[in-house]
């Protein structure tokens, strides 16, 4: 490998139709040839992102990723009429969305889709060989659900994944039936890891993680209304775990660098572990969270878009940094 050349590890955040957002992170990151993907843990919308790379990386490598990428957010997006070509949405679209959203509140995912259609899975289903990836790949896998009877994270990795574990990840209990695995139900894996970071810590060999945040890690207002309420509080369910796992990494690396020697393994992993983040842009965290159910083909566009020149400028301040320090201050953020 080259001196300028870098291996990363992913950890990408779900958010539903924000996941666009990650779409076009990674789409820009495939472009640079510098880059080497060693591992990924992704959650929910992170997690149908992680699986469509890796395995566009088995088929026709980086730009084999970056088509099974594209073709999926293709099949999930839908035309809607009259939706404008900026960031604005229509009015009778966001309140059809809001209407959706109240009626989760009173009738049950089974109540609400009784013959539970999953336009997910049919995409899943057709753009990905879940044998094949498997067998082939080429890079280490972490998929992270939440098991309901007991609340714990499950991650599966390449080795085992098929299409209901990955979908399992994205299965909010308000809108579709658990999904049960080896006599398991499991819910969206973003109520215990969103995303998971230990297996890149544990398991790879990279010094670098590369975060990818959808939601904010800090809002200015307090909401008043009914609507920015339960927006933040999922907002918080949805962020504690990976607050709380970025806290314990951040003391435990200011402990070991305090020492002269790191004898143990873990000690010297954590020594060298350098984190980084590419946050989701000021249009990105302004959007209502009823914009997380927004599969407009337009809008889904828009946030790979923004995506890409999030990342187009994480590169061009951060590169230099991979493999020598954090590009963030933990103790700032995450202390």
């Amino acid at each position: 490998m080259r001196a300028k050349e870098k291996v990363i590890n992913l950890a990408l955040q779900g958010a539903g139709a924000h996941g666009a957002f990650t779409w076009g992170v990674l789409d820009r990151l495939l472009e640079d040839e510098r880059l080497f993907i060693e591992g990924i843990s992704g959650t929910s919308s992170g997690a149908i992102n992680a699986v469509a790379l890796a395995y566009g990386l088995i088929t026709e490598g980086r730009d084999g990723a970056r088509r099974v990428l594209a073709d999926l957010w293709g099949r999930i997006g839908l035309n809607v009429p009259r939706m404008s070509t900026t960031a604005a949405r229509s009015p009778y679209r966001a309140l059809a969305l809001e209407g959706a959203l109240a009626l989760t509140h009173t009738l049950s995912a089974h109540e609400l889709n009784p013959l539970n259609l999953d336009p997910l899975r049919d995409a899943v289903a057709e753009l990905i060989d879940f044998e094949r990836l498997q067998a082939e790949c080429p890079i280490k896998l972490y998929i992270a659900t939440t098991q309901v009877r007991t609340g714990k994270l499950r991650l599966f990795t390449a080795a085992e994944l098929t299409a209901d574990a990955l979908l399992a990840s994205t299965r909010l209990p308000s809108w579709h039936d658990a999904i049960v695995i080896d006599g398991e139900a499991y819910w969206d894996g973003g109520y215990a890891g969103n995303p998971a970071l230990f297996p890149l810590v544990y398991e790879c060999a990279s010094s670098d993680i590369v975060i990818t945040l959808l939601h904010p890690l800090s809002r200015t207002n307090v909401p008043t209304s009914a609507s920015g309420i339960q927006h933040r509080t999922r907002e918080l369910s949805f962020g504690t775990t990976f607050l709380r796992e970025m806290q314990a990494i951040t003391r435990a690396k200011k402990q070991v660098e305090r020492r002269l020697l790191s004898v143990g393994r873990l000690e010297r992993r954590l020594r060298r572990l350098n984190i980084h983040l590419i946050e989701a842009d000021q249009f990105l965290a302004q959007q209502a969270g009823v914009s997380k159910l927004d599969n407009d083909a337009t809008f889904l566009s828009l946030l790979r878009d923004r995506g890409r020149t999030q990342a187009e400028a994480w590169l061009r301040y951060n590169f230099h940094h991979l493999g020598k320090r954090s590009s963030v201050n933990l103790l700032e953020l995450f202390g």
